[in-house]
């Protein structure tokens, strides 16, 4: 069993987001992204407040950082342009002092405080060095050479999905790693392709994800209209 009080809680911010610019900061159902997961972060009964941080470089980020009153890192242009250098991405891995870290996404604004705080219960209880949240599909996929890589239902004649065996999707939110793996370029485990402990998401619409300026005007109905419910 790991003990909380050795994990990070951290949230990565940017403005420059190419598909929707200052996504984090903008007007979103009469708050922003971050704001709303920060103010989540405040109502969980397994995050410490003090192991809380943002990881921003931009000066707005870091004055909303002051001004919700948690703890923030600077990270450096370099850090906030990255895309795969992974010890880069994470720069914080060997500046702040935790055994593990577990990284929430502020993409994800349906997504409730006691789904993210389940995840932490079952990481703190996993053996593994790493989680990662999913999604359970029964669905048919092809590679991209039209190959079928779902094994069809045994006696199945036409495409009925409740026959399916699951497979997983991968629900871009929730994250669980080893603050000392990333340095060596590793994220959630050591092996390639990562085998983390998978964290099933029950609600699918918890794991709405906005990348798109679609996504984003759609995610803002869908807050406004399911907000007292999160």
């Amino acid at each position: 069993m790991k003990d909380v009080n050795d994990i990070l809680f951290i949230t990565t911010a940017r403005l420059q987001s190419q598909r929707v610019p200052q996504k984090m900061i903008k007007p979103f159902a009469g708050t922003t992204l971050l704001d709303i997961m920060i103010d989540k972060v405040k109502t969980s009964k397994y995050i410490p407040q003090d192991n809380f941080y943002l990881s921003v470089h931009e000066d707005e980020l870091v004055e909303l950082a002051k001004k919700k009153n948690v703890n923030y890192y600077r990270r450096s242009l370099e850090s906030s342009l990255a895309e795969n250098d992974i010890p880069l991405f994470f720069e914080w891995h060997d500046k702040l002092p935790f055994k593990y870290v577990i990284l929430l996404s502020a993409c994800n604004p349906l997504l409730k405080i006691e789904t993210i705080d389940k995840f932490i219960e079952e990481f703190i209880n996993s053996d593994k060095e790493g989680g990662f949240s999913v999604i359970a599909k029964k669905q048919y996929f092809w590679d991209s050479g039209g190959k079928m890589i779902s094994e069809w239902p045994e006696g199945q004649k036409i495409m009925n999905t409740k026959y399916m065996n699951v497979t997983y999707e991968a629900a871009h939110c929730l994250y669980a790693s080893r603050m000392d793996i990333i340095g060596e370029g590793y994220w959630m485990d050591r092996k390639t392709p990562p085998e983390p402990e998978l964290f099933v998401i029950e609600n699918e619409l918890e794991t709405f994800d906005i990348d798109y300026p679609w996504q984003f005007e759609t995610g803002e109905v869908l807050y406004k209209r399911l907000k007292d419910e999160l």
